[in-house]
C-alpha cells in the first residue's frame, strides 16, 4: 500500500475535548466513564457522556442537520485547527479531489427516539427531517456541507469496526484515483436503543468497564467523534504519524461476538502488516 500521512487529527469525547486534553487525560490515566445521569436508561450504567455537545449549535446554513451526533461532530470540527487544515487541503488539491468517508453505527437515531416518544394517541409520529438527522448519511452528507468539500461521500457502518474501515475505504478511493486526500473518520453518540440492546444482552459492565482484567463483567458505552485529514505521503513526512497498511476480516463465527481463538482478529492484523511490508518484530507498541 502507498504510505498516508495524517496531516491532522481532531477528537472529543468523555476523555477530554481536542487532542490536548485528550493526550492529557492519557498521561494521567483519567478516564471519562461515569454512572449513567440519561433518563430511561438501564440500572446501574456507566456511561462516557460528553455534555459540552449538548450546548452547541450547527452552523444556522445547516441547522436543518441538528441532532446529538451532528452536534458531537460540529464540537470535534472545532478543535485542533482541523477546519483550517481541511481547508489548506482544498487548495492544494481542490474541493472535488477530497473525499468524506465517515463511520457511525447508530448515525442520529436519538432523535427519532425523541419524536417516538412525543406520538399521537393514534401512533403516528411529528414530522421530522430524517435524511439529515436519523440516516447513516447524515454525518458524511453533514461534514461534506460544512466543510465545503465535493468530493466522494461515503457511509460506513460496520458496528465497532465503522471508524476504523473509513480509513480503509478513503485509502481505496484514493488509490484508485477518485480522490487525492480524505477526511475520515465517525461519531457516535448515547441513545436508548444502544443501552437497552446491550443491556437485553447482559453485556453492560457492572460499573466502569475493566477491559484488560481477567474478570471484567462486560462493557460500558461512550460516545465520540474523531477526524483525520489523510493525503499521500511525499519525501518530507518520514518520522511523521502516518498510515502505512491496513487490513479487515470478516468473522462469522457469530453475530455478536467473535471467534474464541481470534481467527478475524489475527487475519486483520496479518493482513495489515502484509499491506505495509512488515513483519510482525518490527511492531513496537500495539493501541488495544
Amino acid at each position: 500500500m502507498t504510505p498516508f500521512r495524517i496531516t491532522a487529527i481532531t477528537a472529543a469525547s468523555a476523555m477530554g475535548v481536542g487532542m490536548a486534553a485528550t493526550r492529557d487525560a492519557l498521561k494521567t490515566r483519567r478516564g471519562g466513564l461515569r454512572p449513567c445521569d440519561l433518563p430511561n436508561m438501564p440500572e446501574g450504567a456507566w456511561i462516557g457522556r460528553v455534555p459540552a455537545a449538548e450546548a452547541i449549535a450547527l452552523p444556522e446554513p445547516l441547522a436543518a442537520f441538528t441532532c446529538r451526533n451532528t452536534r458531537l461532530a460540529e464540537l470535534a470540527l472545532r478543535q485542533d485547527g482541523f477546519v483550517g487544515a481541511v481547508a489548506a487541503a482544498v487548495a492544494r488539491h481542490g474541493a472535488d479531489r477530497i473525499a468524506v468517508v465517515l463511520g457511525t453505527s447508530t448515525s442520529g437515531i436519538e432523535e427519532t427516539e425523541r419524536i417516538w416518544a412525543r406520538r399521537g394517541a393514534d401512533g403516528v409520529l411529528a414530522a421530522y427531517d430524517f435524511a439529515r438527522t436519523h440516516d447513516l448519511h447524515a454525518l458524511p452528507r453533514y461534514l461534506r456541507a460544512r466543510l465545503g468539500l465535493e468530493g466522494p461521500c461515503v457511509s460506513i457502518s460496520t458496528a465497532c469496526t465503522s471508524g476504523s474501515r473509513s480509513f480503509i475505504d478513503a485509502v481505496a478511493l484514493i488509490e484508485a484515483g477518485f480522490a487525492d486526500a480524505a477526511v475520515v473518520g465517525g461519531a457516535d453518540t448515547l441513545c436508548r436503543l444502544t443501552l437497552h440492546g446491550f443491556g437485553s444482552l447482559e453485556l453492560l459492565a457492572h460499573g466502569p468497564t475493566r477491559p484488560c482484567a481477567e474478570d471484567r463483567n462486560g462493557i460500558s458505552i461512550g460516545e465520540a467523534a474523531a477526524f483525520a485529514l489523510i493525503e499521500r505521503a511525499g519525501p518530507g513526512d518520514a518520522g511523521r504519524i502516518g498510515l502505512l497498511g491496513t487490513g479487515a476480516s470478516s468473522d462469522g463465527h457469530h453475530m455478536s461476538s467473535p471467534h474464541p481463538e481470534g481467527h478475524g482478529a489475527v487475519a486483520a492484523m496479518r493482513g495489515a502488516l502484509d499491506s505495509a511490508g512488515l513483519a510482525a518484530a518490527d511492531i513496537d507498541y500495539v493501541n488495544m
